[in-house]
């Protein structure tokens, strides 16, 4: 057989496909390079993503919105102090980027203005935090990333 221009492209051009579908087969059966989603329930949550700008544009039209502050007891979270606490409700999620174990949801139980969130509960490292809470029957939304 002679090896010519045309031999050598016909066999770059196997090589080449040999080492594609090489790499299509190891990234489908290989269980290291699987990838969960942020949430499993991705395409309703992107359905309910308008109420949250309308909640985020809520929070953004308060005079004093969310503060937080850490501390040796864990993180502080500081609703608005003009808002009547006894009226707060909704729930708190947080959110770990690295390790999906870690995220905790809880509902909203005010004694004053100020949510403690035991440094227990929380590991050093990135926290996404998702505020959703209503006071008065109008919906606010507070986001934020944080390093603990």
């Amino acid at each position: 057989m002679k090896f010519n221009w045309g031999t050598g492209i016909v066999l770059a051009f196997i090589g080449f496909i040999s080492f594609i579908m090489y790499f299509i087969i190891t990234m489908n059966v290989n269980n290291k390079y699987d990838h969960d989603l942020v949430s499993e329930e991705y395409y309703a949550d992107e359905l309910k993503y308008q109420n949250d700008i309308d909640k985020l544009k809520n929070a953004k039209s308060l005079e004093e919105n969310i503060s937080f502050k850490r501390t040796k007891e864990g993180l502080i979270i500081q609703f608005p102090t003009n808002a009547n606490f006894k009226d707060i409700t909704g729930k708190m999620f947080l959110y770990r980027p690295s390790n999906k174990q870690l995220d905790f949801e809880t509902p909203i139980s005010l004694s004053d203005s100020n949510l403690l969130i035991p440094d227990k509960r929380l590991v050093d490292g990135r926290w996404n935090i998702k505020i959703d809470w209503q006071y008065k029957g109008k919906s606010y939304l507070f986001k934020e990333s944080i390093n603990y």
